[in-house]
């Protein structure tokens, strides 16, 4: 089938070419404004405790005071407020207000209670328009009042910052963008110097950015119409994932391309039939490829949260459309280049290279299979290990911008001021069951006492405006002893979810809410994705490779390779964050990250290398000298795209945050465990080992498939052993 797809794109390459670049206009001129979701509750169904509290919030206490900001004042010299800087902060305070600031509604004064209990911090709560929470002028509104609050400040010894939700959604926009430059232009030049270093040819190292760039926006486009189809919410982090996938992906394909249509012009081959059998040969492998790929990514649809229900479809999409370019769109670019220009100035694609390192890990691997096998699996093995003592972290917005930006400097201050959980309150709602009833005010109390006793709470409370209208349900602050983002925090939660709904007094419901509760739900549901995302993802990864080899036994030891792959990759990371950084853990979606792309794009290489080993086991060879041969050939590829793929992804760390850190570490070094320990040693290893019994049922080593299309002036040209 591919060499018919081969044909048809060299034989009408300028009309491939013309329909994706009319696509890619089309599609991006209609395709809707893709935004990022920042608000984590909305990542939830609303079946959770968490999200049925802020419900029940809405309905109760529809004009409540939810603060979107929060001002911070200070002495400049670190000493306590005084008189005369409680009258520049009511002067600020009164300031802002009459500058009615759009979205801001209600400005709280400084007051006792909002001084921390040494004097030296002061805080005043502004609540702005929450229906905005997900627009760009709520963020402006922060940075109104950031800029506001300068100016009224300015020659007095008090400092003046601004933090709380629209001040995280301002400077994550910030953060973002900037990690999108970083992370982008990290990528292409990584991507132009590696290829320029291989080929040694501009022209070849700038051909898969151009051509990424086309079909980029084809995928970008897709990705938005799907969102607004299916209501899918995404986060600030898919956009810089969505540039390392498309380039990194793109990039891998790329090679898996040019390598064998290199081959084919050193057979003897013209150009036009090089392409044809160079799309012949591995767009099966690139197709599998891309499926395993696409499936792992689309099975996170059956994810609980929302974040992963928009990721998983966006980014099966984006590698379905690299994967239809790597057969179209590529080669026919491809077809139309003279190799003279194509490889100018080089010369060395006209003469086949000695290959000596990757020959001699071939000649290893095919003496000594066993302790090839042997060796990597304990060096996975061992990494796997150390994955005991591992820990999740849930602050999502934290993570994902630096520590020195305004919004987390203020709420780190918030929580060594205040008591730790004063930057995110908990909520206790307790409402009656009955409509038209009335709470027992009587009880109140002693509920509001029942609360704070439980352990991790540091107080709980019953506000004077707590009661709503109807006075059907009342509105408990709850502060945590530790940071609202904790493992210690969310334990806590369970432990009040408990003492609230046994306490509840007769004919009354309790609710827990706040961001807290929202993290104890994502932890759940996190659970219940691994139960389910993990075992059918790896299933169907198994009947591609099923399909794709015509064999039941070879998808086994393959996703048993991959996955020692991922637990080694977890273990790497779990000890480099968490044991030499000092971080309290890693990232809650880490695993599925991991999972998916170590699982999913690491499956690339070991399919590309099995495709080849197959190819050589077609030529009469035996199993052990078809696995040194796979090497040998197929070895300067994988190795090519690991490195490439694996560098791109190590460019999110640019960005500065602990989220991105730890995503373009782990990622990047399950990558190169996948490409250069499963691919070049393990997987080969183990195939020489099984023999004939790896293709069982199948006759996947038997000679006669695939043999290559003859076109033009090289149709006669003689087929060399080993050079498919």
């Amino acid at each position: 089938m591919f060499h018919r797809i081969g044909q048809f794109v060299v034989t009408r390459a300028w009309w491939v070419i013309a329909a994706w670049v009319v696509a890619a206009i089309a599609i991006i001129g209609t395709a809707p404004k893709l935004t990022a979701q920042t608000d984590e509750a909305a990542f939830l169904p609303k079946h959770y405790e968490s999200i049925q509290a802020s419900e029940l919030q809405e309905r109760a206490f529809p004009a409540s005071f939810t603060p979107g900001a929060l001002l911070l004042f200070e002495r400049t010299d670190g000493g306590k407020l005084d008189a005369a800087d409680q009258a520049t902060m009511n002067k600020v305070v009164q300031g802002l207000g009459d500058k009615h600031i759009a979205l801001v509604e209600q400005i709280i004064p400084v007051s006792a209670q909002s001084t921390s209990k040494d004097g030296k911090y002061a805080l005043s709560m502004v609540a702005i328009d929450k229906t905005k929470i997900q627009t760009e002028e709520y963020g402006e509104a922060a940075k109104a009042l950031r800029d506001g609050g300068a100016e009224l400040t300015a020659g007095t010894p008090l400092k003046f910052q601004v933090g709380g939700q629209s001040a995280m959604n301002l400077d994550q926009k910030d953060s973002s963008a900037l990690a999108n430059a970083l992370i982008g232009g990290g990528t292409v030049v990584i991507i132009l110097i590696t290829l320029g270093i291989i080929f040694r040819s501009p022209i070849i190292a700038l051909l898969p950015i151009l051509s990424i760039f086309v079909y980029s926006m084809v995928a970008n486009g897709l990705i938005a119409d799907a969102s607004k189809i299916f209501g899918l919410k995404s986060d600030a982090s898919m956009s810089a994932i969505l540039i390392v996938v498309l380039f990194g992906v793109g990039t891998d394909y790329f090679l898996f391309l040019m390598f064998r249509y290199r081959e084919r012009l050193r057979a003897g081959e013209d150009r036009k039939t090089a392409v044809v059998n160079a799309v012949g040969r591995v767009g099966e492998a690139i197709a599998s490829a891309a499926g395993a790929v696409v499936v792992a990514f689309a099975v996170l649809v059956l994810s609980s949260l929302g974040l992963f229900k928009a990721l998983g479809p966006s980014l099966a999409i984006a590698v379905a459309v690299t994967a239809l370019a790597s057969v179209t769109l590529v080669p026919a670019i491809l077809s139309l280049i003279p190799e003279k220009v194509l490889f100018w100035p080089s010369k060395a694609w006209q003469r086949e290279p000695k290959g000596a390192r990757f020959a001699a890990i071939g000649k290893a691997v095919s003496r000594r299979p066993g302790i090839a096998a042997l060796a990597s699996g304990v060096v996975m093995l061992a990494l796997a290990l150390s994955v005991v003592g591992y820990k999740g972290t849930f602050d999502l917005a934290g993570s994902s911008m630096p520590k020195s930006k305004e919004s987390m400097v203020v709420q780190d201050k918030l929580m060594t001021a205040f008591s730790a959980g004063a930057a995110d309150p908990s909520h206790v709602y307790l409402t009656v069951t009955q409509d038209g009833a009335k709470l027992d005010t009587a009880t109140l109390d002693a509920y509001a006492a029942k609360l704070g006793g439980v352990d991790g709470v540091a107080s709980a409370a019953l506000p004077q405006d707590g009661l709503s209208k109807d006075g059907g349900t009342a509105n408990f602050t709850v502060l945590l002893k530790d940071s609202p983002a904790s493992n210690q925090a969310i334990s806590t939660i369970a432990g009040l979810r408990d003492t609230a709904h046994k306490e509840a007094p007769a004919g009354t419901k309790a609710y827990v809410g706040g961001i807290t509760s929202v993290y104890k739900d994502i932890n759940t549901a996190m659970a219940h994705d691994y139960s389910l995302v993990f075992p059918i993802a790896a299933l169907l990864i198994m009947v591609i490779l099923g399909l794709l080899l015509r064999s039941v036994v070879a998808p086994w030891y393959l996703m048993a390779s991959v996955g020692l792959g991922f637990g080694a990759t977890l273990g790497a990371t779990k000890l480099v964050f968490q044991n030499f950084t000092g971080e309290p853990g890693l990232m809650f979606m880490l695993p599925i990250f991991i999972y998916l792309f170590v699982v999913a794009i690491g499956t690339d290489y070991n399919i590309l290398m099995i495709a080849r080993l197959r190819e050589e086991a077609r030529e009469g060879r035996s199993p052990r000298e078809a696995a040194g041969e796979a090497i040998r050939h197929g070895g300067p590829t994988v190795a090519a795209a690991g490195f490439i793929l694996a560098a791109t992804f190590a460019t999110m760390m640019l960005a500065g945050n602990t989220l991105f850190s730890e995503m373009g570490f782990s990622i990047a070094f399950g990558i190169v465990l996948a490409a250069f320990v499963m691919s070049l040693f393990f997987t080969p290893a183990l195939t020489a080992l099984l023999g004939k019994a790896a293709w069982w049922p199948g006759h996947g080593d038997v000679a006669g498939h695939g043999a290559p299309v003859a076109l033009g002036k090289a149709a006669g040209a003689p087929e060399p052993a080993g050079r498919h």
